[in-house]
């Protein structure tokens, strides 16, 4: 949902996660073809793909955190803060049921919305008490854990979240708390820096033909949450009416 307050957009922020959108668009469509085996595709093990969900969490995560230090700048209140989190909570909520209807064995249990929403309560206490360089540094902790501490009791789906595994487990979507944070804590340093420093590369104008993902950007989350079962919903009528009878 686009925000009701009067603080300033910034529309190349907006449009960077409008394009975000879009990119995850065309790879849950492509996804969703595979499923119906319109295409053959293998999108838990070709590098092609497994790469592009790796590269279109990040730009989600990066502009998450972008966007919370705007929000910190702007002097984002509580209230505002516990209705935004709040949609991202109960979206994340649905998101685990509808993934358990459709796959019961590879439900999700700690997807992007769940992992953003830990996040946010992380990075909200975090971001006005520490400076830039601490921030950083606790970025790159965060990074480089999962690959020096796993342990087969982080295996379970109920600590998973954490992301010290010692393998993957099997679910259409994971995004746990490491590495990922690192990468939005650093998002968010980039994002006071470019406040204090760049606030033009933020700020700008954007090109006519870009303002649609401006728009995008806005409703990101409401996109996010309609746009599989739009996309379910005809490639399930279409399976219907091309099937051999």
């Amino acid at each position: 949902m686009p925000s009701s307050c009067s603080s300033p957009r910034y529309d190349r922020l907006d449009a960077l996660r409008g394009a975000a959108i879009v990119w995850m668009a065309a790879f849950h469509f492509c996804f969703d073809l595979a499923f119906f085996k319109r295409i053959e595709a293998d999108f838990y093990r070709d590098p092609f793909w497994t790469r592009q969900r790796m590269l279109i969490v990040s730009l989600f995560l990066l502009c998450a955190g972008l966007s919370q230090a705007v929000a910190q700048a702007q002097g984002l209140g509580w209230q505002r803060f516990w209705r935004r989190w709040g949609q991202v909570a109960g979206c994340a909520l649905l998101v685990s049921l509808g993934s358990a209807l459709m796959f019961p064995n590879s439900w999700i249990s700690f997807g992007v919305l769940h992992g953003l929403a830990v996040m946010l309560l992380i990075l909200r206490w975090l971001g006005p008490r520490l400076g830039q360089g601490a921030l950083l540094a606790l970025g790159a902790v965060a990074l480089a854990m999962p690959r020096l501490v796993q342990h087969a009791f982080f295996d379970s789906r109920w600590t998973n979240w954490t992301g010290l595994v010692t393998a993957k487990p099997i679910t259409e979507d994971y995004v746990p708390l490491l590495p990922w944070l690192g990468l939005m804590l650093w998002g968010f340093v980039l994002g006071r820096w470019l406040l204090a420093a760049r606030p033009a590369w933020l700020q700008g104008a954007l090109a006519a033909p870009l303002r649609p993902l401006a728009v995008l950007g806005r409703w990101s989350l409401s996109f996010y949450m309609l746009h599989q079962p739009v996309l379910i919903g005809l490639l399930t009528a279409w399976t219907a009416t091309t099937m051999p009878r």
